[in-house]
């Protein structure tokens, strides 16, 4: 059984390939564009967040998808408290589903849709179908980096809805002053509305496994220590991101690809080594693969790869400070490390985040006493760290 055929098939509605997707109708609208999402809606459930500072460019393609603004931020730790001035911003999987529903016409947005086989010229549904492609882009993430190295930050976060309202004027980004367990373990809280509140737990652990019932019920004790009065949980999210400290890329690559396939977003290795922070990472990308000149197979493989490439040269720093965060630091102490950071200036943490950190901020953020003993930092970096993921686990 045969669908139409399109210019560019995209495998997966989440962030990096529902970007790419939005981004070609916006600035190349003479391409046909087909997602195929496995799920009911593009982006499942998810709330995904971002500074301001982060997007030089692409800010238009973002606009529609914000659920949320705020001017600023607060972080709280055992013996630091912070506000921030940057502005903070958050885009919910409803609005992502809500705005590819309206820019792609219904016949190139495809859910409930499972892709059994994905070729350089066509993609093979379980329901039989077969849609031929001029190139195919695969977006479904990535449960594990085989050849690669690190941790995880694992998290549960649910949308509570509130009997009365909660007070909090600005998100608190990391609460790193609650009882640390499993890791590094901080909350993050978005005030959505004056009764409405979502509450993420969120830990730098050494495995992906995820208590789901203790993580329900820490969520709860947080929300009762703020004296939030829950009336309902309006839906719920959970997942374990790699937090990369070392790798073979070219080993990686060669393990995960499919000749003529283009691969982006986890699948691709395409996050922020330390915070596993992909937004504006998949957004340089969605607008460089506009610029183009040949949206051809070959073209687009070869420039995500060569993207995927470049990025994770320039990630060797934020690898480099995983190793210490994981290797130097008993599970219990790793808030120190993100308490001493986060006494840094405001714009050395902007870029931080957005990964663009300069020769100077890397030089700050290794001066002075590190937050953890000498000895166990240095040999840190001398080791390999855990395996993220066996040969063969991606697929």
């Amino acid at each position: 059984m045969s669908a139409p055929s399109t210019d560019i098939a995209i495998l997966g509605g989440g962030l990096a390939g529902g970007l790419i997707a939005l981004a070609l109708a916006a600035r190349r609208p003479d391409v046909s564009v087909t997602v195929i999402e496995a799920g009911d809606r593009c982006g499942g459930d998810h709330v995904w967040s971002y500074f301001a500072t982060d997007v030089k460019d692409g800010a238009d393609l973002l606009e529609p998808l914000v659920a949320a603004r705020w001017d600023g931020y607060f972080v709280r730790f055992p013996k630091r408290s912070r506000a921030l001035r940057t502005p903070y911003r958050s885009i919910t999987s409803e609005r992502l589903d809500a705005v590819m529903r309206s820019v792609l016409p219904p016949e190139r947005l495809l859910t409930g849709a499972v892709v059994t086989q994905a070729l350089a010229d066509r993609v093979v549904l379980a329901d039989g179908r077969t849609i031929t492609a001029g190139a195919v882009i695969d977006a479904r993430g990535a449960a594990g980096l085989p050849h690669m190295a690190g941790g995880w930050q694992k998290f549960v976060g649910q949308m509570l809805r509130l009997k009365v309202p909660h007070g909090l004027t600005h998100p608190i980004v990391m609460d790193g002053s609650v009882s640390q367990t499993d890791g590094y373990r901080f909350v993050y809280a978005l005030p959505f509305a004056s009764d409405a509140i979502f509450v993420e737990d969120t830990y730098y652990a050494d495995g992906p496994e995820i208590d789901l019932p203790a993580l329900r019920e820490r969520i709860a004790a947080y929300a009762a220590a703020q004296d939030w009065r829950v009336e309902a949980i309006e839906y719920e999210e959970k997942g374990a991101l790699p937090v990369i400290a070392a790798g073979d890329f070219d080993a990686f690559w060669q393990a995960t690809a499919t000749p003529g396939v283009a691969q982006v977003g986890a699948r691709a290795a395409l996050i922020h080594p330390l915070t596993s922070y992909s937004l504006p990472i998949a957004l340089r990308l969605a607008l460089h693969l506009c610029t183009l000149d040949s949206l051809s197979g070959e073209a687009i493989e070869k420039a995500c790869h060569t993207w995927a490439r470049r990025h994770w040269r320039h990630g060797r720093f934020y690898r480099m400070l995983t190793r210490m965060l994981f290797g130097a630091a008993m599970p219990d102490q790793r808030y120190k490390v993100l308490e001493r950071f986060y006494g840094l200036s405001e714009r050395l943490i902007e870029r931080f985040y957005a990964g663009q950190s300069n020769q100077m901020d890397m030089l700050r953020i290794l001066a002075g006493r590190p937050p953890v003993p000498i000895g166990a930092a240095v040999a840190s970096l001398r080791g390999k760290g855990r395996p993220l993921a066996p040969l063969g686990d991606l697929k």
